[in-house]
């Protein structure tokens, strides 16, 4: 399994219309297990599709929508068929809704079923493209961990996943494919990406709450950022301006620690979703910081506040090109 990450009009649905023939590539080519299909149709290659809309045939039943793709595939005989649809339904967990149609499922058991349909045939490529994205939070957390343990045991040659979610990239852990503006920002491992990103759009990418970024130059041997500093072990890269990268959980509203940056700020509003508050903070009246605090807190808007942050949390981007020049104040590397 492969996942593709990125922002919305990032071009992940075009990557994966490509992929299945659906949409002739501008240049280049399309391999398949290091066969060139660039040129076949979409109906003569082994392709599977599953979209975010749910689509299902409104007219057949749950078990007919799974059964469809496998009564066009001579492989498979009338019981092959009912075996394997009843497998299928098991697995995705609508083994006792074979019987309905889609109007009378909701949301998640549809889009169970388009799933169901499409890895009810092997095929060579199965491209998932934000198969999740219009369930509720309960539903997207289960299935997302369904579809995990289904494509470590999955027949197919090659499974893409296509997500906005950073969460589910991590959650699969599978190879993963930074996108980005149309372009293939990074491919990786993608726990090593986010404990370590490459630049500030693969940072950005895989950070939910979204990175927070302030500016910063290097002076006399330190990083300066909103009057505070710490050490930049380069001292003859002086002049230098850079990105500072934060992420939310990584600011706290209590010195942790000696060497933990101070930075003065105005409380501006405070989001509570029961497990957790987001503190959103202004400081030198421009810059916007956001702390994911822990629990539920009280905070007034307009109040004054300070906010910590432990340098070795912070990266330190190339304010540039935005390319990754340090992940603590003991690695920065500001020459290069």
């Amino acid at each position: 399994m492969t996942t593709i990450v990125g922002p919305m009009n990032a071009g992940k649905t075009t990557l994966m219309r490509v992929a299945a023939g659906l949409q002739a590539p501008d240049s280049g080519r399309v391999l398949v297990d290091g066969k060139d299909v660039t040129g076949i149709s979409v109906r003569k290659r082994s392709v599977g599709f599953v979209y975010q809309q749910f689509i299902n045939y409104p007219s057949l039943t749950v078990y007919e929508n799974i059964a469809s793709p496998l009564r066009l595939d001579r492989r498979f005989a009338r019981d092959g068929i009912d075996r394997r649809v009843r497998e299928v339904a098991e697995l995705m967990g609508i083994a006792g809704l074979l019987a309905r149609r889609p109007a009378e499922l909701s949301g998640g058991q549809r889009q169970r079923t388009a799933i169901a349909r499409a890895l009810a045939r092997p095929v060579d490529l199965l491209l998932l493209d934000e198969p999740l994205a219009n369930l509720d939070f309960k539903l997207r957390e289960q299935l997302r961990a369904d579809l995990k343990t289904m494509f470590g045991d999955s027949p197919h040659g090659v499974v893409v996943y296509a997500t906005a979610d950073p969460n589910e990239a991590l959650t699969f852990a599978a190879p993963t494919v930074v996108l980005g503006a149309g372009r293939i920002q990074h491919v990786g491992d993608v726990a090593g990406m986010y404990a370590r990103p490459p630049s500030l759009t693969v940072a950005a990418t895989l950070s939910d709450p979204p990175l927070n970024l302030l500016p910063g130059v290097v002076r006399d041997g330190r990083i300066e950022c909103l009057g505070t500093s710490f050490p930049a072990p380069r001292a003859h890269a002086s002049g230098r301006t850079v990105m500072l990268g934060i992420r939310p959980h990584q600011v706290t509203i209590t010195r942790d620690g000696p060497d933990a940056l101070e930075l003065p700020a105005e409380i501006r509003l405070a989001e509570v979703t029961g497990s957790a508050t987001f503190l959103h903070l202004l400081l030198q009246g421009r810059h916007h910081l956001v702390a994911h605090l822990a629990g539920t807190r009280r905070f007034t808007p307009g109040e004054s506040a300070l906010a910590y942050v432990d340098p070795a949390h912070v990266f330190v981007f190339d304010e540039d090109g935005g390319r990754l020049l340090a992940t603590s104040a003991a690695e920065v590397d500001l020459h290069g």
